[in-house]
């Protein structure tokens, strides 16, 4: 059996999912290739080199490829997967946009978002917003699946191995780069952070949103909302965590002023330690939470940066 990982990267870096999937990789196969596709990504290539469990790294390296576009780069999978009996990449929207795609051109069964994985055909993944784990197995003779990397731990680091390219005839005329827009922020990345803080509708309106910044420069954390934040306007979405926003799983998770609706649960249970504060003693954050405080937010968290 030999494991195919799709690397993401950006601008120049790999990022931190890619080195979760090889963990889940590594539970497949002890012959594990990495897929380095994009332009100019030598870099990015010898980053993927050094992570344990790899046996060797592959580079796409062309304009067509710079954006990650999921018509090329799934038509380069294609043109690679025989030599694969397992193909992987980060439930992230670049791997959710690219492996459907290599599902479909190999006319195979995806298997998606898994967390853990008891053999080479049989995995777990959660159903039902992550009330309840479905244990799959695969009969294909070629498994397309993402992971979803908050489920796995980071592999540790090797010594380099070879890098080899590849030419590919894989060239988008489906879709084109247009621009991107990003919003500039000295935290860290929602879904990579080691500790994240998230307010809810208890915050009240977007101006009280600052209340979380002293606590989050403090722990060096990454801010997130809950759906009902978002859904009020009181901060972008691209801070929602969440079943149908963000899935994160930091070392900490502190959620103020958040109820804990099944939807925001589903994204951040997995988190190692969890602490609540809310008013309502009923909340249902608290049935999930390591450290409850019942306590009114604007009294709490002046306290709590003070402390910190």
């Amino acid at each position: 059996m030999s494991v195919l990982v799709i690397a993401e990267h950006e601008q120049g870096a790999l990022k931190p999912e890619t080195a979760k999937v090889i963990n889940a990789a590594a539970k497949i196969s002890d012959n594990i290739t990495v897929l380095v596709a994009g332009h100019s990504v030598a870099t990015v290539a010898e980053s993927a080199s050094k992570i344990a469990g790899v046996t060797a790294v592959i580079v796409a390296d062309k304009p067509v490829f710079e954006h990650q576009l999921a018509e090329s780069t799934a038509d380069l999978v294609v043109e690679l997967a025989a030599d694969y009996s397992h193909i992987l990449a980060s439930a992230s929207t670049t791997g959710k946009n690219t492996l459907p795609r290599v599902a479909a051109l190999l006319d195979k069964s995806q298997i998606s978002e898994i967390i853990d994985v008891i053999d080479a055909d049989t995995f777990k993944r959660p159903i039902y917003a992550g009330n309840a784990i479905a244990t799959v197995k695969s009969s294909e003779d070629k498994k397309i699946i993402t992971v979803r990397a908050s489920a796995f731990d980071a592999q540790g680091e090797q010594a380099a191995v070879a890098i080899s390219t590849v030419e590919s005839a894989a060239d988008n005329t489906l879709s084109e780069f247009v621009s991107v827009e990003q919003t500039e922020s000295e935290r860290p990345e929602l879904n990579a952070a080691p500790v994240v803080i998230s307010g809810g509708r208890g915050m009240q309106n977007g101006e009280n949103f600052a209340l979380l910044n002293g606590i989050a420069d403090k722990l060096g954390a990454a801010i997130g909302a809950s759906r009902a934040a978002v859904d009020a306007g009181f901060v972008p979405n691209d801070m929602q965590v969440g079943q149908t926003g963000k899935i994160v799983a930091p070392d900490l998770y502190i959620a103020v002023g958040i109820s804990g609706a099944i939807q925001h649960l589903a994204g951040m249970k997995d988190s190692k330690v969890i602490v609540a504060i809310n008013k309502d003693p009923d909340a249902p954050i608290f049935q999930v939470a390591d450290y409850g405080l019942v306590a009114d937010l604007f009294d709490v968290l002046p306290e709590l940066e003070n402390a910190l």
